[in-house]
């Protein structure tokens, strides 16, 4: 008898616990679609992307919204899914291998060859605004590894339109906007 008391006080205890656990923290992936579109020829062959600087505010794995005042705050519970700096990183990679006529790979470069030039992104704001608006601002420097393309640091800003000020809606606008700033991206290898 002694046990069958035991085991119904255990699983008292733990039903509030397993209640606790299903509040809606759902984590988002950083991620964008790579479309069918015809690669743009750039100058070099290989380029090691390095990896993605980010800022505090978007380094960490909270999603966050700035307010009509200017202060972040975290969207509820919602997380990213993956550390934003690797996710970003693999992301822009990604596109810019599809989207260009260059290798494109995240570092440390993985083949015996090494690559032709390397693309070093620094992200200065990537967040969400109240007001509707994803924007990712930074710098851009291309350095040659072996004469092409021309060395150079430019910035870029770049935005795309939050449908809703919701987890999914900021997902969408940001991989809209990692797009964009792919495209600019190859610009500068051209």
């Amino acid at each position: 008898m002694t046990h069958f008391t035991w085991r119904s006080f255990v699983l008292a205890l733990a039903l509030p616990l397993a209640a606790c656990g299903s509040a809606d923290n759902a984590r988002y992936l950083i991620d964008a679609p790579v479309p069918a579109t015809a690669e743009t020829r750039v100058s070099v062959r290989s380029v090691e992307l390095r990896d993605v600087s980010l800022p505090d505010h978007a380094a960490g794995t909270s999603i966050f919204v700035r307010d009509a005042d200017g202060a972040l705050r975290p969207l509820g519970e919602a997380e990213w899914a993956d550390d934003p700096e690797r996710a970003v990183t693999g992301t822009l990679a990604q596109l810019l291998d599809a989207r260009s006529t260059a290798t494109v790979a995240a570092e440390p470069w993985p083949l015996r060859d090494g690559p032709s030039a390397r693309l070093d992104v620094r992200v200065d704001k990537m967040l969400a605004n109240a007001s509707g608006v994803f924007e990712i601002t930074g710098q851009a420097a291309v350095s040659a590894v072996a004469g092409q393309p021309r060395e150079r640091v430019e910035r870029f800003a770049v935005s795309a339109p939050i449908t809703e000020v919701s987890a999914t809606g900021i997902t969408d606008a940001q991989a809209r906007a990692l797009a964009v700033l792919a495209d600019e991206l190859i610009g500068l290898l051209r």
